[in-house]
């Protein structure tokens, strides 16, 4: 079985326990309402745990996420890692004696005894007889949960929409623990008030079976059990490492970078545990799992000698149009010398964990849109400079808005002027037709724009835009935080000459017939012109449209 496939089995397993944790802090909430809230609520999570299915789901998942958690242990050739990685490690690994006693005292103890380990026996033991083991459960509370929400996070930050939602899941993530924190707290003094009517302890005892004696010694034998053969495979985990280790040092490599920096480790090391094994920053968000490219490199020598690139590397690298020198840092494993440039500075970030090699520039075809308000410059000479401020935020707003919901790129804002890409994800057919309908909806925030505004503006606000489509170089360019999508090429200047044509013509857009074509918009009804553009040989056709409202699908 791949490490992909690990991995996902592994996350499988996650799903199963995170939604075990959910219930279960969800439960202890309840203790907020009351202690027979609680075990109302315990009734339906017992009916789901404890019964077959639910037995089978929860153990099994316990068993192929600890187990596999020890296999990719073992696979790590550094234990070198990035800190946030190293803590769900830690707290992963000390999870099992924490949670130990509880287990063997609430489900082994009901399986093997008979026991009833309902609340309020539990609290009775955490806040009466033994609040040093509730302050224990409070603390395996907060281990496991920080642990989940480690790998959820880590998980879903190189999906679009998770930055629209990281608040929200934020707010839960600290919200459900307090709830159950406080739950706890709550059902806890309820039952130290009980525990004080005469009678009350005995009846509880009576009627929940807690374990005899020698059961109880039994079960502590149980405990005794799992914790060591717990520790023998963790022990069993590191010692293979050590021989891994011993055994590979017999064949070493030696990996070349930048400044004449040389590496030498033992072959089956990839590249990024090379680079953290000698101290060497290296670019990786994902820690190394093969889900960014934010490690990867360009070979500069070796490349012929390099193990073909998996299935797994081939779609990372085909989805950031990687060149065929480049390789994921994370998954080549060298088994001759070679020598590397890594591509990414080790300050990246999740935004740009699937960037494309924008550093160098991709040549490819998208629709360029230019748009610049006409006459703003007479206007502004009469406002107040904070005004002008004013008016233009507005107005950005409302272009700015309008790009990203057609799908495009804002890139460049400069005075009273927009420029924006489109199709940079998705091509230019599908650019082309979102630029068209960006144009609608400018036009339309602009008309919004000078209802709102009308008392301000001795007269509307007027937009000239420019649409042209075809081959440019996108890349991120700039300088420090300066650094910026951008788009340069012939393509750039016919798009900006079209915008400034709309002056000539009196008319809101210019668009190049090849954007139409590409649109698929009927233009036929609209004049048609054939223009010299400096430094192009051919004429660019294009039409001019003074009502978009008319425009037609062909």
């Amino acid at each position: 079985m791949g490490t992909i496939h690990i991995r996902r089995l592994r996350l499988g397993a996650a799903f199963v326990l995170l939604t075990y944790l959910i219930l279960h802090f969800s439960n202890h909430a309840l203790g907020l309402v009351s202690l027979d809230a609680m075990e109302n609520g315990r009734r339906w999570f017992l009916a789901i745990w404890r019964s077959p299915l639910g037995t089978l789901a929860l153990y099994g998942a316990i068993a192929v996420h600890g187990g596999l958690a020890l296999w990719l242990l073992y696979q790590r050739r550094t234990l070198r890692m990035p800190a946030w990685e190293a803590m769900q490690y830690a707290l992963g690994l000390v999870l099992p004696a924490l949670l130990a006693s509880h287990v063997v005292g609430t489900r082994i103890a009901w399986w093997q005894t008979g026991s009833d380990d309902r609340y309020a026996r539990l609290l009775l033991f955490f806040w009466v007889l033994a609040p040093a083991r509730g302050a224990w459960q409070a603390v395996a509370l907060a281990t496991a949960w920080t642990h989940a929400c480690i790998g959820v996070h880590y998980w879903l930050r190189f999906r679009r929409w998770y930055p629209r939602v990281v608040g929200w899941l934020f707010t839960i993530a600290l919200l459900l623990p307090t709830l159950a924190l406080a739950g706890f707290v709550a059902g806890g003094r309820e039952v130290t008030v009980l525990a004080r009517t005469p009678g009350w302890t005995e009846a509880l005892m009576r009627t929940t079976r807690p374990p005899s004696g020698a059961e109880t010694a039994a079960l502590g034998r149980i405990r005794d059990s799992f914790l060591d053969a717990y520790l023998v495979a963790l022990g069993a985990v590191l010692a293979a490492r050590g021989v891994r280790t011993l055994w590979q040092r017999r064949r070493s490599i030696r990996i070349l970078y930048p400044g004449e920096r040389v590496v030498t480790v033992p072959v089956g090391f990839s590249v990024l545990e090379a680079s953290r094994l000698a101290g060497i920053p290296h670019a990786s968000v994902c820690g190394g799992r093969g889900r960014c490219s934010t490690c990867r490199v360009r070979v500069v020598r070796g490349l012929a000698d390099l193990p073909l690139a998996s299935e797994a590397e081939q779609r990372v690298l085909a989805r950031v149009g990687a060149a065929p020198d480049v390789r994921l840092g994370c998954q080549v494993r060298p088994a001759r010398d070679v020598v590397v440039v890594p591509l990414l500075a080790p300050s990246i970030t999740e935004g740009d964990a699937f960037g494309s090699d924008m550093r160098q520039g991709r040549e490819q075809e998208l629709a360029i849109l230019f748009a610049d308000l006409r006459g703003f410059t007479r206007l502004a000479e009469h406002k107040l400079p904070y005004d002008v401020v004013f008016i233009l935020n507005r107005y950005f707003e409302a272009v700015g808005g309008a790009i990203q919901r057609a799908g495009g790129i804002p890139n460049q804002f400069t005075g009273d002027g927009v420029m924006a890409l489109f199709g940079v994800e998705t091509g230019a057919e599908l650019g082309c037709r979102q630029a068209v309908a960006a144009a609608h909806e400018i036009v339309q925030g602009l008309a919004v724009l000078n209802r709102e505004l009308g008392e301000e503006l001795p007269v509307p606000l007027q937009i000239g835009i420019g649409i042209h489509a075809g081959p440019a170089i996108v890349g991120r360019m700039g300088y420090g935080e300066g650094v910026y999508l951008t788009a340069v090429g012939d393509t750039v200047h016919v798009a900006s000459r079209l915008e400034q044509l709309t002056k000539e013509y009196r008319c809101v857009l210019v668009v190049s017939e090849q954007v139409a074509s590409r649109a698929a918009i009927d233009v036929s009804a609209f004049p048609r012109h054939e223009l010299a553009v400096r430094n192009r040989g051919a004429l660019v056709a294009v039409r001019v449209i003074d009502d978009l409202g008319r425009l037609k699908r062909a």
